[in-house]
């Protein structure tokens, strides 16, 4: 973007701007950003040339993207699947409509049954199992086998049996809640994170609470609701951090809920455009990782020091600073993660060189998380955006394996 396109940009955000009636702050905080970075777009002196930002603008002023820039290419959301396609988790969706045991509340005698806790203790492994695998299609069939048992168990085991079985229960809520986030369905994950941190409670442990809500703010976060958001984990982590602070020593399960909500934290600054408090959040997340001093998957978290890094990488690339996530990249070792978790990291690499406009390097990154976790690629948002970006980058000249990964995560537009 030159000096002279960036100048005619900002006077057409301008006259939109004060076509609706906006003010600088006004428009700043319908679009997460300050009234200094609108003030620097519409002089000149800031360029949008990113794809999302450039759509968050537009949203902003409730214009199309070619408004603001002719000559930009499709939305992106004209590559993600009809409403009509099915999707991984269609069957899981429907698992959350209604009330889940209806059966039990109209029996005039309250029913107790002996329930088998070791079958279903497997089966709610075996959903996490899938989760971070990223086989989608697969959780959704087993969600629609064993979440049935585990909300009529919670209803008919014996008294003493049920706060296990609502601790199976929040936890297999929190796995559909993290599926559901990664499949680009906030609304269904906020359903399954709001039951996930009721059966928590029930359950008398509290830390997998805190844990349901570190699910909930990333369900908030892809909503775009940035504010409920920080609000949900920056209260979590006063009363989380009072909690450590008195313990001696801390215990590390709630260490590895508390850095995971800095992270979280530091997801939601990223995508309002705080790269301060972006920073001071990973600040945080660190020195809370060095204390537990170990990648664990506490909660099914996988917080550690690894992590941590990893999703460094993610807030580098959300906030345009491609160089550094590149250079984060290369320092990391994740093969201990999960698969999802290492083509989640891939998938950010590949968005860090496509922003340097490194066609080549950013379509290795996305083939090879496509080998690691094939169903990641076309259920994430960012990934397929990214694809259908370099699609438009390369037109006629783009490679064949580059078409065909298109077509398969459905970013051809």
């Amino acid at each position: 973007m030159s000096p002279d396109e960036r100048r005619a940009f900002g006077a057409r955000v301008a006259q939109l701007r004060k076509s609706r009636g906006l003010r600088q702050d006004q428009l700043a905080a319908v679009i997460n950003r300050t009234a200094s970075w609108v003030s620097q777009v519409e002089r000149g002196v800031q360029p949008v040339v990113r794809l999302d930002v450039l759509q968050l603008l537009a949203d902003g002023l409730g214009v199309s993207v070619q408004t603001l820039r002719p000559d930009a290419p499709p939305p992106a959301s004209a590559s993600r699947p009809e409403p009509d396609q099915p999707n991984d988790l269609d069957m899981a969706r429907l698992s959350l409509s209604g009330h889940p045991a209806l059966d039990s509340l109209l029996r005039t005698r309250p029913q107790v049954e002996r329930v088998d806790a070791e079958q279903l203790t497997a089966a709610v492994d075996e959903l996490w199992d899938l989760t971070h695998a990223a086989r989608f299609a697969e959780l959704s069939t087993a969600i629609v086998g064993t979440l049935p048992k585990l909300e009529r168990a919670a209803r008919t085991a014996p008294s003493e049996s049920r706060p296990a079985i609502h601790l199976l229960l929040s936890q297999a809520y929190q796995a559909m809640a993290a599926a559901f986030v990664r499949q680009d369905e906030p609304d269904a994950a906020w359903v399954a994170a709001d039951r996930a941190i009721r059966a928590a409670e029930q359950s008398a442990h509290p830390l997998h609470v805190f844990a349901g809500i570190f699910r909930l703010a990333h369900a908030f976060v892809r909503l775009r609701r940035l504010d409920q958001a920080e609000h949900a984990a920056t209260s979590a982590v006063a009363v989380l951090t009072e909690h450590i602070t008195s313990a001696n020593p801390p215990h590390p399960e709630a260490l590895s809920v508390l850095g995971s909500l800095h992270l979280v934290l530091a997801l939601t600054a990223a995508r309002a455009g705080q790269r301060e408090r972006a920073r001071t959040e990973l600040a945080n997340a660190r020195a809370v990782a060095a204390q537990l001093g170990e990648d664990r998957n506490d909660f099914n978290l996988e917080f550690g020091p690894t992590n941590v890094e990893v999703q460094a990488v993610s807030t580098a690339v959300d906030l345009g600073d491609a160089g550094e996530a590149l250079d984060l990249g290369r320092q990391i070792d994740a093969e201990q993660l999960s698969p999802e978790r290492r083509s989640r990291l891939l998938i950010d690499l590949g968005r860090a060189h496509a922003q340097r406009r490194h066609l080549g390097e950013a379509l290795d990154c996305l083939l090879r998380a496509e080998e690691v976790a094939p169903e990641s690629i076309r259920s994430h948002a960012a990934a397929r955006e990214t694809i259908h970006e370099l699609v438009v980058i390369a037109g006629r000249n783009a490679p064949s394996e580059l078409v065909k990964l298109a077509k398969r995560a459905n970013a051809t537009g």
